[in-house]
C-alpha cells in the first residue's frame, strides 16, 4: 500500500478566529475555497446524526504547493472538550520550527494561547541541541515551538 501523508484535522469553536491564528503566527496560508458540507455523506462518514462542518485547508510553512495542510473544521454539534493534557493518549500536539522561541511564544501567549509546561534547552544525544515549549492555542490544542541548532 502506498500513502502519502495530507491534512491534520483541528476542530474548532470557531475556525476562523483558529484559522487566522495559524495564518498570523506560523503562516499558514488559506487553500479555497471554505468548507461547507452537510447531508447523509457527512452524517455516515462522522457517524453523527444531523453534522454539518465549516471550515478551511491552510497550506503549513516550508512546503510547496502540494505539501500538506491543517485542515480547521467546525461542526453545527459540539461535544464537550476535555482539560487539555499532553500525556492523554491520541495526538497531542502540533509541532512547528519557529526562529526564537522566547519571541514566538510571548506572542501565543498574547494572542490568547496559554503555557503547558516550562521552556527548556537540553542536548539530544547524538542529534543536538533543542529549545523548546509546549503551549496552546487559544482553543487550547497543544502546540511546541522549538529551535534545533544540530550536529554536524
Amino acid at each position: 500500500m502506498r500513502a502519502k501523508y495530507k491534512h491534520t484535522n483541528i476542530v474548532a469553536r470557531d475556525w476562523r478566529k483558529l484559522a487566522e491564528f495559524y495564518e498570523k503566527f506560523f503562516g499558514c496560508v488559506p487553500i479555497p475555497p471554505e468548507r461547507s458540507n452537510a447531508g447523509e455523506w457527512v452524517e455516515r462518514c462522522t457517524g453523527v446524526t444531523g453534522a454539518a462542518v465549516r471550515g478551511i485547508h491552510l497550506r503549513l510553512p516550508g512546503y510547496g504547493e502540494d505539501g500538506p495542510t491543517l485542515e480547521i473544521f467546525q461542526y453545527n454539534i459540539a461535544e464537550e472538550r476535555p482539560v487539555t493534557a499532553i500525556n492523554r493518549p491520541g495526538l497531542a500536539h502540533l509541532a512547528f520550527e519557529v526562529d526564537n522561541v522566547q519571541t514566538a511564544k510571548d506572542a501565543v501567549i498574547a494572542a490568547g494561547g496559554g503555557c503547558v509546561g516550562d521552556m527548556v534547552t537540553t542536548e539530544i544525544p547524538g542529534v543536538g541541541r533543542i529549545n523548546l515549549v509546549y503551549l496552546t492555542d487559544p482553543e487550547g490544542n497543544i502546540i511546541e515551538l522549538q529551535k534545533w541548532e544540530l550536529y554536524c
